[in-house]
């Protein structure tokens, strides 16, 4: 009978065998050409006779790398967010609200309402007493709509982005000769590099319950250009705080690291006609229908609802 050595591996706890006389077993066809080695009948059964249950332990304490990993079994599972009015009746009745500590995507082409539910959420935030941040990427907000919607102003910090930087204005005068088209995209780049840079001060601040990203007029192919990890380290940001981080857009962009996504799109427009001139028509309102494309809440997808806004001067 041959002997045999029992060593033990300090990387994965289990016992490796090194024969010196190894038997050879026939070549099997199904097996690929490949001949598998017998290992001969001179190991000692103590050495092998270890309890399963202390394997996964002893394999953790030899290597220290696996010393802070937790079983599956034993990892708590995270509640479910808080939701809070969005500050339309019709949208909370089908996502229950926005949650707080995730990203939210609510997007649509123009005229579409997503002026109207970015007011929405501002209003009903202030109005629950809390701060506010509004990020503008084109710099484009009319500071009367915002009293008009009955937003807190003193709960509001509105971040402008713009080309008014010395160092852009410089940039801007050694490449008078390129053409318009590539200026706005580089006009565009700038401004989500002003976007992202105060999306990060803000969510590492804190104290904020709203934090929205107007990135309603920028080029969607400027737009996609944003990194997904930016997205995923916005999410990481955010999901440990009593923040709501919403995002208005042409198209969504963030990918799987939102948690709700809404599409928008208005049905009709809302018209009277002045008996003076009969070819004239006033626009009063729009009909807004809101679609539920993913929901990583308990919530079922692929619904939708509409609702109706109505301009500041149809009263």
């Amino acid at each position: 009978m041959s002997s045999a050595v029992v060593s033990t591996s300090a990387a994965l706890g289990r016992p490796f065998l090194f024969d010196a006389d190894v038997e050879e077993e026939p070549c099997h066809p199904e097996r690929g050409g490949k001949c598998a080695k017998r290992i001969s009948r001179g190991v000692e059964e103590p050495a092998l006779s270890l309890p399963k249950e202390s394997l996964p332990y002893l394999e953790t304490s030899l290597d220290p790398r696996l010393a802070n990993i937790t079983p599956a079994s034993r990892l708590e599972i995270r509640p479910a967010p808080e939701m809070v009015a969005s500050g339309i009746p019709a949208l909370d009745a089908l996502t229950g609200g926005l949650p707080r500590g995730c990203l939210t995507e609510i997007y649509g082409p123009a005229s579409s309402g997503r002026t109207s539910v970015m007011l929405a959420a501002l209003a009903a935030a202030t109005d629950r007493g809390e701060y506010c941040a509004l990020i503008d990427a084109s710099d484009a907000l009319d500071p009367h709509f915002l009293t008009a919607a009955g937003i807190d102003l003193d709960r509001l910090l509105w971040v402008r982005c713009n080309e008014n930087s010395p160092q852009r204005n410089r940039v801007t005068e050694k490449n008078l000769f390129k053409k318009k088209i590539s200026q706005r995209a580089d006009q565009s780049e700038h401004r989500l590099e002003q976007v992202l840079r105060a999306t990060d001060l803000l969510l590492e601040s804190g104290g904020f319950g709203l934090i929205l990203l107007d990135l309603a007029d920028i080029p969607h192919q400027s737009a996609r250009r944003i990194p997904l990890t930016t997205w995923f380290r916005f999410r990481r940001a955010v999901e440990h705080k009593p923040t709501i981080l919403l995002a208005i857009e042409q198209q969504p962009i963030a990918g799987s690291c939102s948690s709700l996504q809404l599409q928008l799109g208005s049905q009709n427009f809302s018209d009277i006609t002045p008996h003076s001139q009969s070819h004239t028509h006033l626009l009063t309102g729009l009909e807004i229908r809101t679609e539920l494309i993913r929901s990583r809440l308990d919530r079922k997808p692929a619904r939708s609802v509409a609702f109706e806004t109505k301009t500041a001067w149809a009263g």
